[in-house]
């Protein structure tokens, strides 16, 4: 019997690009080939700090924001994040958020992630700070006394550095980024954030060995 394909992808929950790539990869999603599995790796951009994001760093994730409202249509940004929030360059605890939401059901993986996305991006709200996960696990519908308990817990903790480290030996330098593991090789798959398609004909092409 042949080993199953998986379609990793490897993501951060507060990555603008990430969050650039929601369309294209819910519409890759929707054509991929029923045969083939589908896996998410959070990969941990910035480890767990309560520092403000020094100024250098908030310039560069405004630049980000800008570049992708400038090349990808129908994505935008609230920039009152900047002026209602003091930044912090951490998303390990949103990491874990995702996690924490797909230990109490495995469809919260992807929910979580998306309402993540909407409070940091669409809100205004940081998703670096815990009060924010929380209100995102209750809004779809987590038990939130198990969701705090999980999100500070060991388990998680010891989850997400797998996590970390299978994006590692995967050789993931940015996100996002997906890898097609198939016949004992993970090959990468090029992003393209306004054509899946492209990313589908890549898909089949290493599929059938060309």
């Amino acid at each position: 019997m042949a080993d199953k394909t998986i379609l990793y992808y490897i993501h951060d929950p507060m990555c603008s690009w990430c969050y650039a790539f929601s369309q294209s990869w819910a519409a890759l999603q929707r054509d991929l080939p029923q045969d083939i599995e589908i896996a998410y790796v959070v990969g941990g951009l910035a480890p767990d700090s309560i520092e403000p994001m020094p100024l250098a760093t908030q310039k560069m994730v405004q630049q980000a924001w800008q570049r992708i409202e400038q090349t990808i249509p129908g994505v935008h940004f609230n920039w009152d994040f900047w002026s209602r929030n003091t930044p912090i360059r951490s998303t390990y605890p949103a990491c874990r958020a995702v996690l924490a939401a797909k230990r109490q059901r495995a469809d919260a993986e992807a929910e979580m992630i998306r309402a993540i996305q909407t409070a940091y991006y669409q809100q205004a709200k940081n998703p670096s700070l815990p009060e924010t996960l929380h209100a995102c696990a209750r809004e779809i519908g987590l038990d939130a006394q198990t969701f705090i308990d999980d999100l500070t817990s060991a388990a998680i903790e010891s989850e997400l550095q797998q996590h970390i480290q299978l994006a590692r030996s995967m050789n993931v330098s940015s996100y996002p980024s997906l890898r097609l593991a198939h016949n004992h090789a993970v090959p990468p798959i090029a992003i393209d954030y306004l054509n899946h398609r492209a990313m589908l004909d890549e898909i089949s092409a290493t599929q059938l060995g060309k």
